[in-house]
């Protein structure tokens, strides 16, 4: 027999015909994983830049919150407290005289 009637036995039509199947079959799943694949990637990048604005905003709250802590620990401080009502309020002990300072316009 020839290689050709070998080739075109009712056993090799078939055998091709599934390895077209098995190869079409391949082809889809490697497309809907490689669309999942990047689909992925583009939201891990998604996340990560929410991430990143998170945790800076959390930087920045705990950043006010140490700053107001350390303003309530001076504010139990008598002698800060003068400062402030000095400084702010315009008042003074007594037998003081406040001195103002107009500001002029640039």
């Amino acid at each position: 027999m020839s290689s050709r009637t070998i080739a075109s036995t009712p056993a090799a039509i078939g055998a091709r015909r599934r390895l077209k199947i098995l190869l079409f079959v391949m082809v889809i799943f490697m497309s809907w994983a490689a669309y999942t694949l990047f689909d992925q990637y583009g939201q891990i990048n998604n996340r990560s830049s929410q991430m990143r604005e998170t945790d800076k905003k959390l930087t920045d709250a705990q950043a006010k919150s140490d700053a107001l802590k350390l303003e309530i620990i001076r504010l139990n401080d008598p002698e800060y407290i003068g400062q402030i009502a000095r400084k702010d309020q315009g008042m003074g002990l007594p037998g003081e005289k406040p001195i103002h300072i107009e500001k002029s316009a640039p």
